[in-house]
This record gives structure tokens, sequence and C-alpha cells, in this order.
């Protein structure tokens, strides 16, 4: 397979969302059209997308919302669970925690870790948070598939060393500092203030 650009994943994550929601709305066909006026591209694009990966739909039948979504949740690996461990029990930690559609994709939290003897014992749902110490062993141990590292910027080259070390291919990271992983480990940042630094450029340049 040629190599998919995260774009090109990203906008298979927003269709995904809206033929859940066509799917929900009892809708047995969809156009590229409407995924493109939903997704904020061309039909053009979504069908070049979804060409990486295959054929799917009929000219001038669309799109079957119930096999496309399938196609798309197997292409973004979400017909299987996902284990995931939270390292940072503070305040990004429990909203994250906290998320809802985390589970309705697949992923599932599995264990929480903190430095801070105030939170470590604390129970979050069926999970008791642990302490760091505990980590290494314990990502190994369940078998963890990703890491969410919600920990301040200069904890979180030490806490990702580790994860990788412990065998951990697939990172999620909040913590606004640029990272050094592996070419074999898949890493992806949240950065909230670059986030907003873009809304306020936006704002001032209408």
């Amino acid at each position: 397979m040629k190599k998919i650009s995260e774009s090109t994943v990203r906008r298979l994550s927003l269709y995904l969302r809206f033929l859940q929601e066509a799917s929900d709305g009892g809708l047995d066909t969809i156009s590229s059209d409407e995924l493109a006026q939903r997704g904020g591209t061309t039909s053009a694009q979504v069908r070049k997308d979804l060409s990486f990966f295959g054929s799917f739909g009929k000219r001038g039948l669309g799109y079957s919302v119930p096999e496309l979504l399938r196609q798309i949740q197997e292409i973004l690996g979400l017909s299987r669970s996902w284990k995931v461990a939270l390292v940072g029990a503070g305040k990004i930690g429990s909203a994250l925690f906290s998320y809802r559609d985390f589970q309705l994709r697949g992923f599932h939290i599995r264990a929480v870790f903190d430095t801070d003897p105030t939170k470590v014992g604390a129970a979050w749902g069926d999970l008791t948070v642990r302490d760091d110490g505990e980590m290494d062993a314990a990502l190994r141990e369940q078998g963890i598939d990703m890491v969410i590292v919600a920990v301040p910027a200069e904890a979180a080259q030490g806490v990702v060393d580790r994860v990788v070390k412990a065998g951990v291919r697939a990172i999620l990271n909040f913590a606004p500092i640029r990272l050094r992983v592996p070419s074999s480990v898949a890493l992806r940042n949240v950065d909230m203030t670059v986030e907003l630094e873009g809304l306020s450029f936006a704002l001032i340049n209408r």
C-alpha cells in the first residue's frame, strides 16, 4: 500500500462520523458530494481518499452507508479493541478519562498512572490511579497498545522514553513539547496552545 498521509487519515475519521450519523438517521446510501460537503472538501478528494484502500460505491448510485461504515472502521483499525494507558491524573487526564467516545470507538483505558501521592490510590471508575513506579512493568504485563501522555512538559520526554522501552508503539501526547521517539513508534501531538494561536491568527486576519 502507498504511504497514506495524515491528512487523508484525518478525513477518513471525519467520513466515519458522517457515515455514523447517516446510519443513525436511517440513510442507506450517501454520495461523495454529501461526504465532501460535510467534510469541507471535494467529491474528487473523497473518491481519491477511498481509492487508496479499494473500490467503493457505484457511479450514479453512491456508497452503501453500512458497507462503507464497516470498511472505514476496518481501515482505521476499529474492528478490534485497543488497550490504552493514561499517564497523568491531572485535569487534562481526568477529562480524557471521562470522554465517552473513546470506549465507543474501541479505545479502552486499562490503567492510569501519576506521581502525585495525593492522586495515587484514588478511584477512577473501575480503576485505581497507580503509582508512576508501577508503570513500566504494568505496560508490559497488561499488553498495553497505546499510551496517552498528559503530564507537564518537563516530565514528558522521560515518560515517553519509558513507554517506548516497555514496548508500546503508539503514543498520544498532550504535553506542549516536541518529543523524540524511534521511527517505529507512532506519535501524535495535541498542543492546545498552538490550536488557540491558530484561532487568534484567523480572527485578526478575517
